[in-house]
């Protein structure tokens, strides 16, 4: 696999090809990549939501700016953060580590405390803001196994973010919507597959000290 290639390749797809449809395997690939995106310290105050039904997705288009990506893909991919980081979701976290590595306590409780501590000197807003930075961080993990995996994706911050939390009962789950990516595969007919990708020379974005 050309890496390079397939960053190349890769596009915002303005149409997707509505008869054809990710596999098991491609969908469960892009379930565990979003899993296994890195965030800060690894707590994962953000969650995927996964959705197929059409009906409900028509029901989110014009809450999208009426954007057909929403509708035509395979599937939509919505981002989500929690609406609070509280001490539970930290020891639940120090929790889950002690039992997988087998870590002791001793060496555990002191950054447990500690994240705990940073988190009770933040505001709610400042800790959403935290999660919101850790789910871009996810969508551009998943928009580059997409490519990888010659999966199209359209990564979209276009739609109301309230009406989608109501549609998809996020309030009841304590989770607020962030980021959009419809993923599939593009229509034949969608020219702007064939447009030459426009991006600074490397020299002019990257520093070399």
């Amino acid at each position: 696999m050309d890496t390079i290639k397939q960053l190349k390749w890769r596009y915002a797809t303005k149409k997707f090809d509505e008869n054809k449809k990710l596999s098991n395997t491609k969908l469960n690939t892009l379930k565990e990549a979003f899993n296994l995106t890195a965030t800060s310290f690894g707590l994962q105050t953000i969650k995927l939501i996964v959705i197929e039904n059409k009906a409900l997705r028509e029901m989110l288009v014009k809450h999208s700016f009426y954007q057909k990506q929403v509708l035509e893909a395979s599937h939509l991919l919505v981002i989500c953060i929690q609406n609070n980081i509280t001490e539970e979701d930290i020891n639940k976290y120090y929790a889950n580590i002690k039992s997988i590595r087998e870590t002791s306590d001793t060496v555990l409780d002191p950054y447990r405390l500690e994240l705990i501590d940073k988190m009770k000197k933040m505001s709610v807003e400042e800790r959403q803001q935290w999660s919101k930075n850790q789910a871009y961080i996810s969508l551009g993990n998943l928009m580059t196994v997409c490519a990888v995996e010659g999966i199209d994706s359209c990564p979209m911050e276009g739609f109301l973010p309230r009406e989608y939390d109501t549609i998809l009962g996020l309030d009841k789950m304590k989770l607020q919507s962030v980021l959009l990516l419809p993923v599939g595969y593009r229509a034949e007919d969608d020219m702007f597959s064939e447009f030459e990708k426009v991006r600074k020379p490397i020299g002019d974005a990257i520093i070399e000290l």
